[in-house]
């Protein structure tokens, strides 16, 4: 069974950093993309950041330039660079990875993880 481990949340000034990471882990054949999603209470979901597996980007116009997306396809697993963050940042902040299990491509989705941005 494939899951996604997210780890790295947590409570941080306004101004500070945080670093995300997400770890795929089971039997799968192959990730495509792999991103990170943020849903702040009374919010819609909604994308922060993803990358493909051939290395593209795109990004969330409100954390352009302050955050960053990486990937280490040796470990599976994709991270969120958070810096100069501001209480606006403040959400659970979800993983999600659309991985190949023979014969098809399924969408998965990380526990969630808590980001407090005090001012």
């Amino acid at each position: 069974q494939v899951q996604l481990v997210e780890s790295g949340g947590g409570l941080v000034q306004a101004g500070g950093s945080l670093r995300l990471s997400c770890a795929a882990s089971g039997r799968f054949s192959s990730i495509n993309a792999m991103g990170w999603y943020r849903q702040a209470p009374g919010k819609q979901r909604e994308l922060v950041a993803d990358t493909t597996g051939g290395g593209d980007t795109n990004y969330a116009e409100s954390v352009k330039g302050r955050f960053t997306i990486s990937r280490d396809n040796a470990k599976n697993t994709v991270y969120l660079h958070a810096n100069s963050l501001k209480p606006e940042d403040t959400a659970v902040y979800y993983c999600h990875a659309i991985i190949v299990v023979l014969p098809r491509s399924y969408q998965y989705w990380g526990q969630g993880t808590q980001v407090t941005v005090s001012s």
